[in-house]
């Protein structure tokens, strides 16, 4: 019934769609395994892609040829320019998405694709032959053969859905957990733990005042994720708005306290710091006497609302209640209630920057298995796990992004070496590479080496091949076109910029805070209209920020020569008495292949550092 493949993903969420689609698209046969094939790609918390740092990783993904960003693109309802009042390092872009047209085009993406196959069915074990993984045993018993396995299971290990008093076994509302995996993960000696999200309810939109609340409209010339040119901007769009909570909800809200499975102890696992529930913000913040709800629409057409803010597990009587109390909620109807959800995750520090466990070969965990939370951070670790899966079958070099390629890199490299108790979201923080990694030139840092690896079309690596030609000769141009005061001083007026008083350059000019290249093109139209705006902001970018980028790019350097030290992973680190006792435990349970890789890793000191320089030196 079955052929034997090369890939076998299990789990069909963003990861899996992303493993999936590059390892066929490099040639691999993959078996993609879901236990509802309705639900591939499923938007399952809020219907977005894209924000701070999470809008860099999909232009991360869209640039080496994942799908992700043409996905969104396809099935956007309204975008957004998130920070522009900040650097072009913050710059994130964000949009709204059909929850349902974007889980169809996954699907018919998918099945357009000659090497994926799809199976529906919840797979149990792992079949494994002398320490390494070779296909799977399904709930129905059918053992399916492959070269590698990919786990991405999202919140289904043994996921437990909590309301109130009440919980259920479940990985999703209305689909099953999924049982076994864990269990022989176990038995062969991996590490397990407990984590917990969320979700808010969901409401009819025809039973919302929206006349009272905030309205948040699309960017008015909207842009888009992908740098390919087989998708477009949106052109109409759909408003988002806000609306508060107050003291009325927040009692309200505390009447559910005690039966909270947060607060009661029922839940164990720990739950996303960055996005906590409205009982936790109301129990955390005290002081604040009102919360930002987002009233967010689920698609084009449909009437079903998701209530961004008010993610609970309380009673759905006292949910219901309380958002009754939320202004232009007055007449609220409740399509279902929000609940909380706990499953079962492995600490990431188990895996190799390829995502490959080390205990098992050829076998592969990606997003929310690793602790991570956020569509996006899964999309871009099921595409480095597909497509290292890929390279290893066919001994290939692995495909590794440092930390100052891509946020991609950060985010697995801190998963490697630093593990999460909590579930892992980005943030532009996390790079110390930010201004490098702007969603700007996502395609300039990666399209080559997405090409080079099979994945990225020769349309895309020529396109930026254009795009980096053009910048550079906007550049040369602004530096050769020089104007007297008389040509631009009554603009540099209005901008409260100083005037000039002898010839000066354009490029020169532009390197002031409060001169935009817009401003320079408007006026001298006819020199700079044959090229695009992406080519104009790529070069204003590369002036304004010259010199930080150049001292970032130095840094950069620097840091990446400690990745020259290669360490033998043989080395038992108890031996070398001058390190620190945690550096002894970290180091050997990490076994760091490089001096940069050790220097990362938590509990490891930087006297921990200059010992092993020293030791590798003799």
């Amino acid at each position: 019934m079955f052929k034997d493949y090369d890939i076998i993903v299990v789990g069909a969420g963003h990861a899996g769609c992303e493993a999936a689609h590059a390892g066929a698209k490099m040639g691999s046969s993959v078996l993609l395994i879901t236990m509802d094939m309705t639900r591939i790609g499923q938007m399952s918390c809020n219907p977005a892609m894209g924000g701070v740092a999470k809008g860099q990783i999909v232009r991360e993904i869209d640039a080496l040829g994942g799908m992700s960003g043409i996905i969104t693109d396809r099935t956007t309802i309204q975008f957004r320019m998130l920070n522009l009042s900040k650097g072009p390092a913050m710059w994130s872009p964000r949009a709204q998405n059909d929850r349902w047209r974007f889980s169809e085009e996954w699907r018919l993406t998918l099945e357009q694709n000659k090497n994926v196959d799809i199976w529906q069915d919840t797979v149990y074990n792992i079949l494994i032959k002398d320490g390494i993984a070779c296909g799977v045993v399904t709930s129905m018993g059918i053992k399916i053969y492959s070269k590698a396995v990919i786990l991405t299971n999202g919140t289904f290990l043994n996921g437990i859905i909590h309301i109130g008093e009440k919980q259920f076994s479940g990985g999703r509302t209305a689909e099953k957990s999924a049982t076994g995996l864990t269990e022989q993960l176990k038995s062969i000696g991996f590490e397990s733990g407990r984590m917990k999200t969320g979700t808010p309810p969901r409401v009819d939109g025809r039973s919302l005042n929206y006349s009272v609340m905030e309205e948040q409209k699309g960017d008015e010339q909207p842009k888009k994720f992908s740098y390919s040119d087989i998708t477009r901007p949106v052109e109409k769009q759909k408003s988002c708005y806000i609306t508060y909570t107050n003291t009325a909800v927040h009692e309200e809200l505390k009447k559910g306290f005690e039966k909270s499975p947060m607060f009661t102890g029922r839940i164990q696992g720990r739950g996303p710091r960055y996005c906590p529930s409205i009982e936790d913000k109301i129990n955390r913040f005290a002081d604040k006497d009102r919360h930002q709800i987002f009233v967010e629409p689920e698609g084009w057409n449909t009437i079903e609302i998701y209530v961004n803010g008010f993610s609970t597990s309380l009673p759905e009587t006292v949910q219901y209640n309380a958002l009754k109390l939320i202004k232009g909620f007055e007449n609220v109807k409740m399509f279902r209630p929000g609940y909380a959800i706990e499953y079962d995750y492995f600490p990431p520090t188990q895996l190799e920057h390829t995502l490959e466990t080390k205990i098992i070969k050829n076998l592969y965990f990606a997003g929310q298995i690793n602790g991570t939370t956020g569509y996006e951070e899964a999309a871009c670790q099921g595409l480095i796990a597909g497509i290292n899966a890929h390279n290893k079958i066919n001994e290939k070099e692995p495909f590794i992004l440092k930390r100052s390629e891509a946020y991609i890199g950060v985010l697995i490299d801190d998963l490697i070496n630093k593990g999460t108790e909590e579930p892992y979201r980005m943030f532009t923080s996390r790079a110390e590479f930010r201004l490098l990694l702007r969603q700007d030139n996502a395609d300039i840092r990666l399209t080559e080496k997405g090409y080079k690896i099979g994945l990225a079309d020769y349309e895309r690596l020529e396109a930026v091949n254009k795009k980096i030609n053009s910048y550079k000769k906007i550049i040369n141009i602004l530096k050769e076109h020089k104007i007297n005061p008389e040509e631009i001083n009554d603009l540099l007026e209005k901008k409260n910029s100083a005037p000039i008083r002898e010839k000066t350059s354009l490029y020169n000019l532009l390197k002031r805070p409060n001169l935009e290249i817009k401003d320079l093109t408007e006026r001298f139209n006819n020199i700079y209209s044959s090229f695009s705006e992406e080519e104009l902001e790529q070069a204003s970018i590369e002036i304004k920020y010259y010199e930080y980028i150049q001292k970032e790019e130095k840094i950069a350097e620097k840091v990446n020569s400690l990745e020259n030290y290669i360490i033998n992973e043989h080395i038992d680190y108890n031996k070398i008495p001058s390190l620190s006792s945690e550096g002894k435990e970290k180091l050997n349970k990490i076994k760091p292949k490089t001096l940069g890789q050790a220097s990362r890793i938590s509990g490891v000191s930087a006297s921990d550092i200059s010992i092993l320089m020293v030791y590798l030196g003799r």
